[in-house]
């Protein structure tokens, strides 16, 4: 017959492992299960699909949706920005016209496809006015075009009229420090992202 210690010892040693399994669980699944419920992800396909058309990192596109919107559809911001990226319907209208849909009307922007079809044009385009910049098209992305340009223009933001060496508006500072950071966890936690959805396709 068993002792009271021993009882006693034995259910601790039963507790014991159970808190080392769960304790071992939780190292190898759970962390990336909160980061997980931390920075969602959505519409998968659809960034995988217009990211890969207009030559995109499916990370920065998600990282971005997740910085504007908290992939929300119908998100509707203060400066009637709207949809997943966030889109100003004047700038959703000329890319519009530039990607040739005649059809287009601004309440299309809560569509999450149409909404991440028009963001990732826009990129593209803004990647084509800073090649090899990913920093300025963020910078671009949040505080505009012209900004950027201008930025880069004076010696006191840029030193060799290329890259920022430093952005004067803060909220654009912390927005780009914001995606850039949430685009590495969004690579480290949904590796499935960056595998390519075999679709081809124009810039339009």
């Amino acid at each position: 017959m068993r002792t009271p210690k021993r009882s006693r010892m034995a259910v601790i040693s039963k507790l014991l492992l159970f808190l080392a399994v769960v304790l071992m669980i939780y190292f190898l699944f759970g962390r990336v299960w909160i980061k997980q419920m931390r920075y969602p992800l959505k519409f998968e396909e659809e960034i995988k699909t217009y990211s890969e058309k207009y030559s995109l990192d499916p990370y920065m596109v998600a990282s971005i949706i997740w910085a504007e919107s908290r992939f929300l559809p119908d998100a509707v911001s203060g400066k009637d920005a709207r949809g997943l990226m966030q889109l100003l319907p004047d700038t959703a209208v000329w890319a519009a016209g530039k990607m040739g849909l005649s059809d287009f009307e601004e309440a299309m922007l809560l569509n999450p496809e149409m909404n991440i079809r028009i963001g990732c044009w826009y990129l593209n385009f803004l990647s084509s006015q800073f090649p090899d910049n990913e920093e300025s098209v963020l910078a671009a992305y949040n505080g505009g075009i012209g900004n950027v340009q201008k930025w880069l223009k004076d010696k006191t933001y840029s030193g060799d009229g290329y890259r920022l060496d430093h952005i004067p508006f803060q909220e654009t500072r912390n927005y780009v420090l914001k995606v850039k950071g949430a685009c590495k966890i969004y690579r480290e936690i949904y590796p499935s992202l960056g595998s390519s959805p075999n679709r081809k396709g124009s810039n339009q």
